[in-house]
């Protein structure tokens, strides 16, 4: 197997092949050829005179010896990571890189705008941020977590929960002049109102709307002339006069204080979006991905309610 740091790097590349279940991809976000990463997978199996891995040309799939030697694998490297982070925090800030996933809306108005205290707080920590309302294959697509708000799709995943987005309905007035202002929920659902449609990322069908008043609960689905899956978008269309809208406050509070946008329903209330950081379990929460953790929280504190 050769050198330490060679056997180090194979259980890097054994275990990134396990968790892609694709050579070519693991290859990818190790930066590696997939010459290198069948390599250094066939020299691991010849090491432990056992096979690790099924290979077909459509997919890899793990045998049960595999699968149990990725276990220690992972806890190997997991061990590993944590004795160089509790060495570098005895005398420094985490650093390194962290790679996360945000939807586009708090990308935009949320994370970015508080990037500058971030930074000065810890300038030896790299971010790559992606930027989608679409759900992301954090194993496959080596993501160390993503921020998401309602339930999570994916249960195999951790999720610490960071707190709850308030949620209003909002028109804009050009929109009001012409279908009139609804005084009640229901009153979406009658032919001459229309709302902006958001697609759900995960059934690809549009999201109803959820209020409550008391012990009164009503679903309105209502009827679209669009429907987006992005939420910078969705907000543009109701910006435009397209329909009537649900956002999240912090979303809205711009245009309402601009008079872009007008809150409807007073006396009714929307569900709160829970909002969560999510991670593989089996990553362990090193202190890059703790400080970034803490972080979405004190944001998500501060957001207008």
């Amino acid at each position: 197997m050769g050198c330490a740091l060679d056997r180090f790097d194979t259980l890097k590349a054994f275990v990134r092949v396990v968790e892609a279940g694709s050579f070519t991809r693991a290859a990818d976000t190790l930066q590696l050829s997939k010459t290198t990463v069948t390599q250094q997978i066939q020299q691991l199996e010849a090491h432990l005179r056992v096979r690790l891995l099924n290979r077909t040309t459509r997919q890899v799939k793990v045998t049960a010896e595999g699968a149990a030697y990725y276990d220690r694998a992972v806890r190997l490297l997991a061990d590993l990571d944590e004795a160089d982070t509790s060495v570098r925090t005895a005398s420094s800030s985490p650093r390194g890189l962290l790679r996360v996933d945000v939807p586009s809306p708090f990308a935009l108005k949320v994370l970015v705008p508080a990037l500058p205290a971030f930074h000065a707080r810890y300038p030896d920590l790299q971010l790559e941020v992606g930027v989608s309302d679409r759900e992301v294959d954090v194993i496959g697509d080596n993501v160390d977590c993503v921020v998401r708000g309602g339930q999570l799709a994916d249960s195999t995943l951790v999720a610490r929960r960071i707190g709850e987005l308030q949620l209003g309905v909002y028109a804009a007035p050009g929109y009001l002049a012409l279908a009139g202002t609804p005084g009640h929920p229901k009153d979406l659902e009658d032919s001459h109102h229309r709302v902006v449609g958001f697609l759900s990322s995960r059934s690809g069908r549009v999201l109803p709307l959820n209020l409550r008043q008391g012990s009164t609960r009503v679903e309105i689905q209502g009827r679209y002339a669009v429907a987006l899956d992005d939420g910078n978008a969705y907000l543009g269309a109701g910006l435009a006069g397209m329909g009537v809208l649900w956002l999240p406050t912090y979303m809205a509070v711009d245009a309402v204080a601009s008079g872009a946008l007008v809150r409807l329903f007073e006396g009714w209330e929307c569900e709160p979006m829970p909002m969560s950081v999510a991670f593989p379990p089996h990553r362990h929460r090193s202190a890059k991905l703790q400080v970034f953790i803490e972080w979405m929280d004190s944001l998500m504190k501060n957001l207008p309610g």
